[in-house]
């Protein structure tokens, strides 16, 4: 299947079955929400880079105490995270 098919979330509610088959078979899915906003519709399967494993998981969890300690930076403006990037 070739193209891009571009649905609304209403035509979406009403035929997922059939825009889920359709992103199945290699389709690409953009699913419209108002006028700004816009999904992919993608498959994942067992060679996604989606899946979490428990490596990943313990590595976000360190990541989490880490913030929670106060251990992480933060950048509130552009210009912030742009000296920061630029120190490293």
């Amino acid at each position: 299947m070739e193209g891009v098919i571009e649905i609304s979330s209403r035509e979406f509610r009403e035929k997922q079955k059939a825009y889920l088959d359709l992103a199945d078979s290699g389709a690409q899915i953009i699913l419209k929400r108002g006028r700004k906003q816009a999904y992919k519709l993608t498959p994942v399967d067992d060679d996604s880079d989606f899946v979490i494993t428990p490596e990943l998981e313990k590595r976000l969890e360190e990541g989490r105490r880490e913030y929670r300690e106060g251990k992480a930076i933060s950048c509130k403006t552009k210009e912030e995270l742009h000296r920061f990037l630029d120190s490293l």
